[in-house]
């Protein structure tokens, strides 16, 4: 049986999957990413892959895929674009392939997304899926007939980097994002942006799950502040659907877990898409949590 070995390396945790012949997932773990430290991110990843192969009594692999936030810079290879920022100009490629002693293959963790969900999952038959990423940061990934499609520049689908469209005056007062721009999506429509949101307009601290909980259980201004969330969501979609036209939308992430979400985005985007009323189906990922370390085992197959 020939295993493959993937890392879903992103900003708040670190995890491994590994996967069988037929996809199934024989060993999944995870743990708190080091976020502020290169050289322990590497540590980590390397103490997890030991510990993989310990537990399941196998050689190191060949060939290990690795998600992450951000992209290689096609000229210097070196990570660019990461809101984990203490990997940005860091030759993480060389660095882990050195440690580690076998082939490393990094992509986005979004297109990782896409990908596993494309081939077996919520956009399964589908010719083309985008998928979106909605939970410490915010990104999307485009597959094209179960390929990823990376760009001449490795940004294809770099969704969360892009402005809201259509604001509101409100909105015209954006936020600033890490990445230096202002109003990425990732401001709007990240897990935390959401907190942000609803305490700027109501003084409440609150994270996104207990705004969700409490627009639940019936609280107004919870319920108005996920109200601008989804709306802002299919606006947001909607500027795909106008760009790329894809057979389905597959939302991943945090945000992504909060089904009042379906019923609603159908009505906006269809608003908002150009010339046509756009019903274009957007769906959670079947493989929920595991979506971006399957994509990323399935790197080396």
């Amino acid at each position: 049986m020939k295993l493959q070995f993937g890392f879903d390396l992103g900003r708040t945790k670190t995890e491994i999957a590994v996967l069988d012949d037929a996809g199934e997932i024989v060993l999944r773990h995870r743990q708190a990413t080091p976020g502020d430290s290169y050289p322990l991110i590497l540590k980590t990843i390397q103490q997890l892959l030991d510990q993989a192969c310990a537990s399941l009594g196998t050689a190191k692999p060949d060939c290990v895929g690795i998600g992450i936030p951000g992209c290689l810079d096609v000229h210097t290879q070196l990570v660019r674009g990461s809101n984990t920022q203490v990997m940005n100009h860091q030759p993480l490629q060389d660095d882990l392939q050195h440690l580690l002693g076998c082939e490393v293959r990094l992509q986005n963790d979004a297109n990782c997304l896409a990908l596993s969900e494309a081939v077996d999952g919520a956009g399964a038959g589908c010719n083309v899926v985008f998928a979106v990423i909605l939970g410490t940061g915010c990104g999307g990934g485009i597959v094209v007939n179960r390929q990823l499609l990376t760009g001449r520049h490795a940004i294809a689908g770099e969704w969360g980097h892009n402005p809201l469209p259509w604001p509101t005056a409100d909105e015209l007062q954006v936020p600033p994002c890490w990445c230096g721009q202002t109003g990425c999506h990732e401001t709007w429509l990240s897990g935390p942006a959401f907190a942000q949101d609803h305490l700027r307009h109501t003084g409440q601290t609150m994270h996104a799950p207990d705004i969700v909980h409490a627009m639940r259980e019936g609280d107004d201004l919870a319920s108005a502040s996920f109200d601008r969330y989804v709306n802002r969501l299919g606006r947001a979609l909607a500027q795909v659907i106008n760009l790329l036209d894809p057979d389905a939308v597959v939302l991943g992430g945090g945000m992504s877990n909060v089904q009042e979400l379906y019923p609603r985005l159908g009505g906006i985007i269809a608003r908002y898409s150009f010339g046509v009323k756009a019903f274009t189906p957007v769906r959670r990922a079947v493989h929920g949590d595991s979506s971006g370390v399957r994509g990323a085992a399935w790197l080396c197959r």
